[in-house]
């Protein structure tokens, strides 16, 4: 099996889990960041570096990307129009607004992609990448090599 389906794989078993503001515990609860977490835990073994506590508007005030930079640090950036299942999406859920929501291709009936996220009031969840959430689109990453 190759990364991108061990991603695809580890990120679906999450699928159910109750959204839980900065958990990051399979079945137990998760948000976006603690989804990723939990899959590159299960992947690679432990985590790259440590999360600090955070708040919903985190990077907000300071207009920082500091999603961004932190998948900069241990995933390759690729062009949006290459995303594949496998990949790391960063989402900007308002025009302007930092990219701050985070999830994992997969793919869907007909070779259309899906991803996987947990979202506020729904848990982790498999949704179409549809219009409205392409046009969210910030960057997209893809998951190293086990050989970390």
């Amino acid at each position: 099996m190759n990364i991108q389906q061990e991603v695809v794989t580890a990120a679906s078993g999450w699928i159910g889990t109750p959204y839980v503001h900065q958990a990051s515990v399979k079945g137990a609860g998760c948000d976006c960041l603690g989804l990723v977490r939990g899959v590159w835990r299960e992947i690679y073994g432990h985590e790259p570096e440590f999360v600090p506590p955070y708040t919903q508007d985190w990077s907000e005030p300071s207009r920082q990307e500091v999603l961004w930079a932190a998948a900069s640090r241990h995933l390759a950036e690729k062009p949006i129009d290459r995303l594949a299942a496998g990949d790391l999406v960063l989402f900007r859920m308002r025009n302007g607004a930092v990219a701050k929501h985070l999830g994992i291709v997969s793919q869907g009936p007909e070779n259309r992609l899906n991803f996987i996220h947990a979202y506020s009031r729904h848990g982790v969840v498999e949704n179409p990448l549809s219009l409205p959430w392409a046009k969210r689109l910030a960057a997209c990453f893809e998951f190293p090599n086990r050989s970390i």
